[in-house]
Order: structure tokens, then C-alpha cells, then sequence
């Protein structure tokens, strides 16, 4: 038995949520930001936390998985890549941060901002009206960009990139708005609609990027312009040419590298080591899929381990504040990618088999 402070883990679990995985945003949002809106900066680094893990979500099976090295976003300090993959990266930790900010201000943890209620008392369409506590997208929009934009002060064609795919993420949390409405009239005949704008779940704006993510368009670009971006006309021949695809799409500008190899100096990990699905209930097509995706077209076997968990079972609360748990065994069979074990080649096999000369 194990006597665990109920209290002390309340808190512990709120600092892991927002503090641990990836410092990448947390940390230059709240620097970036400026000075007068630090009260925000609690509702920021949440956000972009929820970008990290919507992005580990999406791509949990994929031979690219959202791994810590992709998560610096600034342009600032060393040359970023500027595949696919960072264009969903810029776009999911944008989304984020502007949707807590948005949900938070109708909450009202912030004393100079609530619900947007513009529009409240005109006529929206047939039997409906505007009403009630619309989300203030406007809001979040406005302060999240102060904050995410700022990380880009550059002026080449990846900084620039960065700031089109930022907007993208903010233009999704408003593509994914719900309209909702409640019934009035004489015993519920609903003659007379009151309705109001809603935030999606952040899910259904990361589903919703995963498939401009899979959309994505890459501009093809000189590679010089794209190192040096800061004269007067290489700026504008640059942004003349990001002008060509709607804000609403992601875009790339190189294609992107092997990710089933190892490649230390890109920070790529390989899929050798990564766990696979094979079975289980309700498996997506895709995730079904993976083993053969993670290692059989990246050259490795599948290989099956039993691995004993322990974790905390029969929790009980005593009074007061403490929880108690038992310690639990559990064998459960898991699938990871291998390397295939290495046959000698018959040509191999025939100089070993030979006599040596001497």
C-alpha cells in the first residue's frame, strides 16, 4: 500500500501540464510578449502546451512524430528548416495559444475582456437572432498574435513562412467556430431563435490542421532569396510571392527529409525503437497501418515484447486528504520496429568459406 497527498498531486499535476515536454514556447512567448500583458501569460503557456500535445496527437503513428527538436519556433537564433512538418508545427501552437486566450476571456479570467456581444439583438437569419456569450475570437486573435508573431524578426522567406502559417493557425480556431442556439416561444414551439458563436474543441482544430498539414503547398523559391531576404527588393519579390496562396493554406518550402533514418545533425531520430499498433479495439485504419509504415518501408522487422506495467489500482480516499493505492501488475504485449538481423550475401559467404593465403 502507498500513501499518496492528494493535495501535493493536484498541484504537481498542474505545474507538469504546463512547465514540462518542451520549453520551445512557453518560455519565447512569454519573453516575446510585451511588458503590459504578462497577466495573459499563464493562459499563454497553456496554450501553447496544447499546441505540443495536439501535434504529438496527430502524428503520434507517423514516421515524423513531433519530436522535441522540431519545436523551436524562432527564426532568430540558427537557419530553420521550412518543410511541411514545421508549417503544422508554426500553425497548431498559433491555433493554441489563440484559443485559450479566447476561451479564457469568456470565461472572465481577465478583468478587461468577456464575451463579444457586438451583434447581440440583430437579426442573424430566419427565426434566429444574435444572443447570448459569443466567443471573443477577436480578442484572442489580437493578443495571441503580439505574442507568437513577435518570435520573427527577420525578413526572408522562412521568417516570413512562420508569419503565414501562424495566421493560418488563427484563421482555423474562427474556421471551427459552432453557432448555438436556444429555443424561445410559447411552450417550446420554438417560434424565435437566440444564438451565439462557440469554439470548437482544440481536437477538431487540430483535425482540421492535419489536413491543410496533408494540403500543404510549397512555393518554389530561388534558395539564395531564401538565405538572404533583407534588401528593399528582395523583400518585396519574396512577399509578392507568398501573396499567391490564401492565408488559410499552410505552406512549405523544402521538401522533407528521410525520416525513417537517423539524422543527428537534423535532429531526426529514425522510427528504428518506435512502437507500433497491430491490434486493439477501435484501431483507425491509419493507426492499424502503422507498423507497416514505421517499419516495414523503413526496412525494419516488427518485433513483438511482453512488457510488465505496474500502476496504482484500487484507489481509495481517506479522510482527510489522502488516497491509498494498491501497486498492480500487468503484462502487456507491445510491437516496436527492429533492425533486421544482417545474411551474409553468397559472395560474402564464399571468401569465408575459402582457405586463407599465406
Amino acid at each position: 500500500m502507498r500513501t499518496t497527498n492528494l493535495f501535493s498531486l493536484t498541484t504537481l499535476g498542474i505545474c507538469c501540464t504546463i512547465f514540462t515536454t518542451s520549453a520551445w514556447s512557453v518560455n519565447n512567448f512569454l519573453m516575446t510578449g510585451p511588458k503590459a500583458y504578462l497577466t495573459y501569460s499563464t493562459s499563454v503557456a497553456v496554450g501553447a502546451q496544447n499546441g505540443i500535445e495536439e501535434c504529438k496527437f496527430q502524428f503520434a503513428w507517423e514516421r515524423w512524430n513531433c519530436p522535441e527538436s522540431a519545436l523551436q519556433l524562432s527564426t532568430h537564433n540558427r537557419l530553420r528548416s521550412a518543410t511541411r512538418e514545421t508549417s503544422f508545427v508554426h500553425a497548431v501552437s498559433s491555433a493554441g495559444v489563440m484559443h485559450t486566450l479566447t476561451r479564457n476571456c469568456s470565461m472572465g479570467d481577465f478583468d478587461n475582456c468577456g464575451c463579444d456581444d457586438s451583434r447581440n439583438g440583430r437579426v442573424g437569419g430566419r427565426g434566429w437572432v444574435w444572443g447570448g456569450c459569443s466567443d471573443n475570437v477577436e480578442f484572442g486573435e489580437r493578443i495571441s498574435k503580439l505574442f507568437v508573431d513577435a518570435l520573427e524578426t527577420g525578413h526572408d522567406a522562412r521568417a516570413l513562412m512562420n508569419l503565414h502559417n501562424n495566421e493560418a493557425g488563427r484563421l482555423a480556431v474562427k474556421a471551427t467556430m459552432k453557432r448555438t442556439c436556444k429555443c424561445h416561444g410559447v411552450s417550446g414551439s420554438c417560434s424565435i431563435q437566440t444564438c451565439w458563436l462557440q469554439l470548437a474543441e482544440f481536437r477538431e482544430i487540430g483535425n482540421y490542421l492535419k489536413i491543410k498539414h496533408d494540403q500543404a503547398q510549397k512555393l518554389e523559391m530561388d534558395k539564395r532569396r531564401m538565405r538572404a531576404g533583407n534588401s528593399a527588393d528582395n523583400r518585396g519579390a519574396i512577399a509578392e510571392t507568398f501573396t499567391s496562396v490564401a492565408t488559410t493554406e499552410l505552406i512549405f518550402l523544402e521538401d522533407s527529409p528521410d525520416y525513417c533514418i537517423k539524422n543527428v545533425s537534423l535532429g531526426i531520430q529514425g522510427t528504428e525503437g518506435r512502437e507500433c499498433l497491430q491490434s486493439g479495439k477501435n484501431l483507425s485504419q491509419w493507426e492499424k497501418r502503422s507498423c507497416k509504415r514505421l517499419c516495414t518501408e523503413c526496412g525494419l522487422k516488427v518485433e513483438e515484447k511482453r512488457i510488465e506495467i505496474v500502476s496504482n489500482c484500487n484507489c481509495r480516499f481517506h479522510w482527510c486528504c489522502t488516497v491509498k493505492c494498491e501497486q498492480c501488475k500487468q503484462v502487456v504485449t507491445k510491437h516496436c520496429c527492429a533492425k533486421r538481423e544482417k545474411t551474409p550475401s553468397p559472395n560474402n559467404t564464399r571468401r569465408k568459406n575459402r582457405p586463407s593465403k599465406r
